[in-house]
């Protein structure tokens, strides 16, 4: 952190004419690793606008059921932060599906005891609730509670309960696989599907689509079920990292939101011609290789631009920036140490709702592993001084 001050300090005394040599550079590095953030919010949208028309028509088709109330998408992960350290062609654009509970249902939120994922883990328990009683009671449905099995069966589908369950549980798997089924009856509903064909790839966890068009161009896209906890941006995920697969009722903890969230309000405060995407995706390029996480990188970023003021984010200061960036990661792979971004950080803009209990909480160390092993850290180090 005092090298970024002084490197601050630095900038704010240096005439506004750059080093020629540096901008030659700088123009050097945005050829090569090009980013077009219009084309990535132009797609974005299409892939929006495609999961809004295909949840109308499912609210349309299962109103009269008890299945989870699909909620309004959010655009999370790099491409639809602007970033994406991926080339075109293997762009995913991933969207978050928020699940609220149908009609006589409702959602808790209970820590998974298995304690076999090394993040936080819940299960979602759905339990039945009264429908006959209270302010606004339903006439146009039976009570789970209060109605006699048989007329249940004979008068009403089955709850939720009985259908994407597994036990008293929300399963993902369930989930998914009722989702893909849905997508592949509806396509030909939904305006899309006159400008695209369309392929639902496997996924057992999310819903997985590749878009062709005539022209040969393909747009990749998947589905993440999600519940939101409490009012906070923070959820709960069906879709577990690629090397872990829980219990198809675990969901796993997901800080996706609350990411997507904090680079909106980035792009709002920063400058104009702001290099910090430039500056996460070159840096991603450069650590091809390393070992190193493209979330670790990505949480290096984020802590920078609450240290550095976002008017010095501006586009001649590419090449510094990612000095600074691959100094403080080189700076925390020596101290095993580089802080969650969401837990005890005082630096958190407002606007970003997390549970209480994050400010209290002890931060999550993303090196934790290296701390254990002393010949995993060495070998980390050596990796980053190649590159």
């Amino acid at each position: 952190v005092r090298e970024v001050d002084n490197r601050r300090d630095s900038e704010s005394e240096e005439s506004e004419e750059e080093n020629p040599a540096e901008r030659n550079m700088i123009c050097i590095f945005s050829r090569r690793f090009q980013l077009s953030v219009p084309k990535l919010a132009s797609r974005r949208r299409v892939v929006q606008e495609l999961l809004s028309d295909l949840l109308r028509v499912s609210h349309n088709l299962f109103s009269d059921s008890f299945f989870p109330v699909l909620e309004p998408v959010i655009g999370v992960g790099s491409a639809c932060e602007g970033w994406s350290p991926h080339k075109e062609e293997d762009i995913v654009y991933c969207m978050f599906v928020p699940l609220k509970p149908p009609r006589g249902h409702a959602f808790h939120l209970e820590p998974d005891s298995t304690g076999e994922m090394p993040q936080t883990s819940m299960r979602v328990r759905v339990e039945l609730v009264c429908t006959c009683t209270g302010e606004q009671p339903d006439q146009n449905m039976m009570c789970f509670l209060h109605h006699s099995e048989q007329e249940l069966k004979r008068n009403q589908v089955a709850s939720l309960l009985h259908t994407l369950c597994t036990g008293p549980y929300l399963d993902g798997e369930k989930i998914a696989l009722w989702f893909q089924t849905f997508v592949i009856s509806a396509w030909s509903m939904v305006p899309q599907s006159r400008r695209y064909s369309m392929k639902v790839l496997p996924s057992c966890r999310s819903c997985k689509m590749k878009l062709m068009k005539a022209s040969g161009r393909n747009l990749f896209l998947e589905t993440v079920f999600s519940v939101q906890q409490g009012d906070s941006d923070i959820f709960l995920s069906s879709q577990p990292p690629e090397a872990q697969l829980p219990p198809s009722t675990t969901w796993l903890e997901s800080y996706a939101v609350a990411e997507a969230k904090f680079f909106r309000h980035v792009a709002m405060q920063a400058p104009p011609r702001s290099c910090h995407l430039k500056c996460l995706r070159l840096c991603a390029r450069i650590l091809e290789g390393s070992g190193l996480s493209v979330y670790a990188l990505k949480t290096t970023v984020m802590h920078l631009l609450t240290l550095i003021p976002l008017s010095e984010w501006q586009h001649k200061y590419l090449l510094m920036r990612v000095d600074d960036t691959m100094r403080y990661l080189r700076c925390c792979l020596e101290e095993k140490r580089l802080k969650h971004f969401f837990f005890a950080n005082e630096d958190m803009p407002q606007e970003i709702s997390l549970p209480p209990a994050f400010q209290g909480a002890q931060p999550l160390n993303l090196f934790q592993h290296l701390a254990r092993d002393p010949a995993a850290q060495t070998e980390a180090l050596k990796k980053f001084d190649d590159l």
